[in-house]
């Protein structure tokens, strides 16, 4: 089944030209089997070649389709790589991709014909870049479906394009993504000089010949870093994401939970030699991600709209996974990602069902009591939120624990300010759980009067990512349990090459193990209780926040910080070169010799005067002129 991996990023992609050529001449249903069809049954021929890659003794595989570029001794093949994690990753990106396009059929039906089939076209396009990028056995290849993925979220969020505020959001999110861009190709290029190939197997050879002590490896690292913190929105480049929530709904769940953000996620993670031989890189990401997780989590604590808590939400949990993959927990990483991705995906597509049954609305203040007209939206979004802030038997409390866990053995202050960050999880997404389906309704009568379940197309994708919400954790089930990890054996061929070169930690004790989880667990709980008490009968007051609330609201002030020390001195030094040097500079000139042109040629015109006795004088004249000349030059 191996050797047909091609067909699985090829169906979306026959999808999108389908969808995309075809816009104006099918029907929403059909553009809707199409879109949904095609990742279907991409999501089949995955789930075919994980079995297979699964069995034991497998060893991983490329499949080369041609030469893409080859250039000297440096020889590019466009080919995919079929190995334990670029299988899971199919499976996470078909699978969630495929529930996220089916909810869309009918959380979509009010677009016109035109519009329902090019956003089927892009979804399409977002899911064959990701799929690309996974796949692809090289950093080129990454790098084509990196690419993708960014101009994918440029037309998603930029999808009602009549909306200025959305277009904006669309170009926040595509140059902040460029600037990652730029150091992820940085990498790429340090990285031809260095070992001469972007072919992994060559790569982390190359580098594991040469060992600890380099110093072009730390600096290929922070490079490709600098791409994943843009893609994967981290400090500094986070502040696109939260914005990303002007396009549809089902857009946000799938660059929240099954691709574009975890591509920084997976690039580090197949990137585990080069960042194990540069541990103190490995300390940056560390840093970087929890310090992302704490502040994402602190602003998610202020936010009135349901997907900003969300998308807060997201920015602090890959903050989490950054820290597990600087810490040198790259199961871990991969772990929180897959189950980050059903849990995610059902909250995401759970607030969009509450959002459709309120009419567009997404302030929670003028929600409420929505358990009672939604009771399979409130089930499967309380799941949700129980699973993500790591309850005890459910998906997210196996991977989050085992991250806290990891980082306790690594540095013990990192873990007190992330087990603090989950703490706060646990806060702001039961606040937001509370005021929306608790109390009493506080929209309006109109918008009371069509409350309502949404409809099965909907509801069915929340199930059974409510399903695998609960047992999703399972397949990581630690030693402390009495069992092998299996998650962990599966990957382990993946990360065999950093194992020479990892800095052994502290190994934690079995009853370490139980106390942390314990911890963890009846702080988190006793958080609940509290966020309880507080909002299940909320009522808004209507006064403004102020002090550190309403800091935490305004997201402390970051984009008004970048805007003060980057955007405006940006448009100022734009003002200057288009004032003093395109207008007065270029312009004039260019104008100049027009005028100057135009003006001689006026003169000259003078000179036709249609007198013969002229014309006759002018030539003897010339005759002088050319007979001194002659002369003078002898």
């Amino acid at each position: 089944m191996i050797h047909l991996v091609w067909l699985v990023p090829f169906l979306p992609l026959l999808g999108f030209l389908v969808n995309g050529l075809g816009r104006r001449y099918l029907s929403k249903s059909l553009a809707g089997i199409v879109g949904s069809g095609t990742v279907l049954a991409g999501f089949v021929i995955s789930l075919l070649i994980f079995l297979e890659v699964k069995a034991p003794g497998f060893q991983a595989q490329t499949v080369s389709l041609f030469d893409f570029i080859s250039a000297g001794s440096l020889h590019i093949p466009f080919a995919f790589q079929v190995d334990q994690l670029s299988a899971l990753f199919l499976l996470i990106i078909t699978g969630v991709g495929s529930l996220i396009h089916i909810y869309s059929t009918s959380y979509m039906h009010d677009e016109t014909s035109e519009g329902f089939a090019r956003y089927f076209a892009y979804l399409n396009l977002f899911v064959f870049s990701m799929l690309i990028l996974v796949l692809g056995a090289n950093y080129v290849m990454m790098f084509i479906g990196w690419e993708g993925v960014g101009l994918c979220s440029y037309l998603l969020i930029g999808f009602w394009f009549k909306n200025t505020a959305y277009n904006n959001a669309a170009k926040k999110a595509f140059i902040m993504n460029r600037i990652g861009d730029l150091g992820f190709l940085l990498g790429i290029f340090a990285m031809i000089v260095k070992f001469g190939s972007v072919t992994f197997p060559e790569v982390f050879e190359k580098a594991a010949a040469i060992g600890h002590g380099d110093k072009v490896i730390p600096v290929i690292a922070i490079l490709l870093f600098v791409g994943a913190a843009g893609k994967s929105a981290q400090l500094p480049l986070y502040t696109w994401l939260p914005d990303a929530m002007a396009g549809p709904t089902p857009v946000s769940a799938l660059i929240h939970a099954a691709t574009m953000v975890t591509a920084g996620i997976y690039m580090i993670a197949r990137s585990n030699v080069l960042y194990t031989l540069a541990p103190c890189i490995q300390t940056v990401v560390a840093i970087i991600g929890l310090a992302t997780a704490v502040l994402a989590a602190s602003i998610a604590l202020k936010q009135d709209d349901i997907k900003k808590v969300l998308a807060y939400s997201t920015v602090s949990q890959l903050g989490y996974m950054f820290l597990a993959l600087g810490v040198g927990a790259y199961t871990t990483a991969v772990f929180h990602v897959m189950t980050h991705a059903f849990f995610k995906a059902l909250l995401f597509l759970g607030s969009g069902s509450v959002i459709h049954a309120m009419g567009g609305e997404q302030n929670i203040n003028k929600m409420g009591g929505l358990k009672k007209y939604m009771p399979v939206t409130h089930i499967t979004f309380l799941i949700g939120c129980l699973a993500i802030a790591g309850i005890p038997g459910l998906s997210g409390f196996f991977s989050k624990d085992e991250i806290l866990a990891e980082t306790f053995a690594f540095n013990k202050i990192m873990y007190a300010v992330a087990l603090i960050t989950a703490l706060m999880t646990a806060f702001y997404m039961f606040r937001l759980y509370y005021i929306t389906f608790c109390g009493r309704f506080r929209g309006t009568h109109e918008q009371e009067h069509h409350l309502h379940e949404s409809p099965v197309a909907i509801t069915i994708p929340l199930i059974v990512l409510a399903i695998l919400s609960v047992i999703g954790g399972y397949v990581g089930l630690p030693e402390v349990f009495g069992t092998h990890s299996m998650l962990k054996e599966y990957l382990a061929p993946v990360f065999a090459g950093s194992v020479p070169f990892v800095h052994e930690h502290e190994h934690l004790a079995h009853n370490t193990e139980w106390l942390l989880m314990g911890l963890s667990s009846v702080l988190v709980i006793i958080t609940i209780f509290f966020a309880r008490s507080w909002y299940r009968n909320y009522e808004d007051n209507g006064e403004p926040r102020t002090g550190i609330a309403k800091v935490l609201e305004n997201k402390w002030y970051v984009d008004e910080l970048y805007d003060a020390i980057i955007v405006k001195p940006l448009m100022m030094l734009s003002r200057f070169f288009e004032e003093a040097i395109e207008k007065s500079g270029i312009d004039r000139l260019v104008n100049g010799v027009g005028r100057g042109v135009q003006w001689s040629s006026q003169q000259v015109r003078l000179l036709q005067s249609g007198q013969v006795g002229f014309y006759i004088f002018a030539m003897v004249i010339g005759m002088v002129v050319l007979f001194v000349i002659g002369f003078l030059l002898k």
